[in-house]
């Protein structure tokens, strides 16, 4: 049975992937099978793709929808909901979609496809003290996945979607599920799209095409049903959404990067986010000078410099699954005209995705002491750097 499931799964990668992606290695003890992607974004290769080398002009809501002419693009999901009876939880969702070529997806077999999509998945249970989460793959053949701006922005694998509910987006529906868990949520924006960096172009390294395009809507109220174990339950909250697209991401000497998006008490939300670099340095990413990225209650942005940003970790957990030490607890001053001080702290300390593609931490997360409320945090590259496999990394 296990030399079948063996075979199986190959079969199976080489119908979603195609030959010419997958690389395999066969260990002939216990039949385990792997397979990694070969999408290598060279400098050569990127050449066919559209490049992010400065501003561009934004059109909503076509962008709220798909750039296939980009190699790599991800819509980001996470919120922190509570039910009628005071439970607390934490979700995250995301679709990626990663090119094997420029452009839309190609003719011919019903089953061929230009992009693959991977979706992640996650609940945190907070009070039940336990953390779910789930990876999809597909091919975007046959319908399986796909993204669309037309007639209204969808993005969808099987049967987890992001779909708007509404002509100018504004609303949107997101429908998950795994094994002990599904949300069906409608959101809709408290504050329209916020763009990062200078104009959306969001600088990530030396060189100009080391960048994405990038905008956040900061805060989106949520409502829906979560079901937990056959249990439906009642949520409601606030969530933050991310889209960024791009072909080369970071330079080479990136390890991985620390990333919260917070949602203020007081109608405020504040993204903080450093690379972490190989040589054990740190760089600000975005462009403009800017170490955080804060959304006034009256929807204005402004951006804190890193002179006027300190943060320090103080506490760090490690995984039992991967084996990966986290930063696990922090606290955060910003001077300036507006000074504040308040420390970041986990919900739950196991929130690993260990069983994905890539191994991270990202979480809920509380925020206490000048200013109070929820957010998340994303930990990458502490179990491995992060490399060009996935994210189309160049040197310097």
């Amino acid at each position: 049975m296990r030399r079948q499931a063996a075979t199986l799964a190959i079969i199976l990668a080489i119908l979603i992937y195609g030959l010419s992606l997958i690389d395999m290695d066969v260990v002939a003890t216990g039949y385990s099978v792997t397979a990694n992607l070969l999408l290598d974004f060279s400098e050569e290769r990127a050449e066919s793709f559209s490049g992010v080398t400065g501003p561009r002009d934004w059109s909503f809501p076509a962008d709220y929808g798909p750039h296939p002419d980009f190699g790599t693009e991800w819509w980001y999901y996470t919120g922190n909901l509570h039910s009628d009876d005071g439970r607390h939880f934490g979700y995250q969702f995301t679709i990626f979609r990663r090119a094997l070529r420029p452009g839309s997806e190609a003719g011919g077999s019903e089953w061929r496809g230009d992009q693959i999509y991977m979706a992640h998945f996650t609940v945190t249970d907070v009070d039940g003290k336990r953390f779910l989460h789930d990876q999809r793959y597909s091919r975007a053949g046959a319908g399986l996945a796909g993204a669309t701006s037309k007639p209204r922005p969808q993005i969808w694998l099987e049967d987890q979607e992001m779909q708007a509910l509404n002509d100018e987006a504004s609303r949107m529906r997101l429908r998950a599920a795994m094994e002990g868990a599904s949300i069906d949520f409608t959101l809709e924006q408290s504050k329209p799209p916020r763009l990062r960096g200078v104009e959306g172009y969001s600088r990530k390294g030396s060189e100009p095409h080391q960048a994405s395009y990038y905008y956040s809507i900061p805060r989106l109220a949520t409502r829906g049903t979560l079901t937990l174990d056959g249990e439906e339950i009642a949520v409601q909250g606030e969530s933050w959404m991310d889209h960024e697209f791009f072909t080369q991401y970071l330079a080479g000497d990136v390890a991985g990067w620390d990333w919260f998006a917070l949602i203020l008490d007081d109608g405020r939300e504040m993204s903080l986010g450093w690379l972490r670099l190989t040589d054990g340095g740190e760089r600000y990413y975005g462009g403009g000078g800017s170490a955080a990225f804060l959304v006034e209650a009256d929807g204005s942005t402004r951006q804190i410099a890193p002179e006027d940003f300190h943060i320090e970790t103080t506490a760090f957990w490690t995984s039992p699954h991967s084996g990966a030490n986290y930063p696990a607890g922090w606290q955060v001053r910003m001077d300036g005209d507006s000074p504040l001080e308040f420390t970041l702290r986990p919900l739950l300390a196991d929130q690993e995705l260990h069983e994905s593609a890539i191994v991270y931490w990202e979480g809920a997360i509380a925020i206490e002491g000048d200013v109070a409320g929820y957010g998340y945090a994303e930990l990458t590259g502490y179990h491995m750097p992060m490399g060009a496999d996935f994210f189309g990394s160049t040197d310097a």
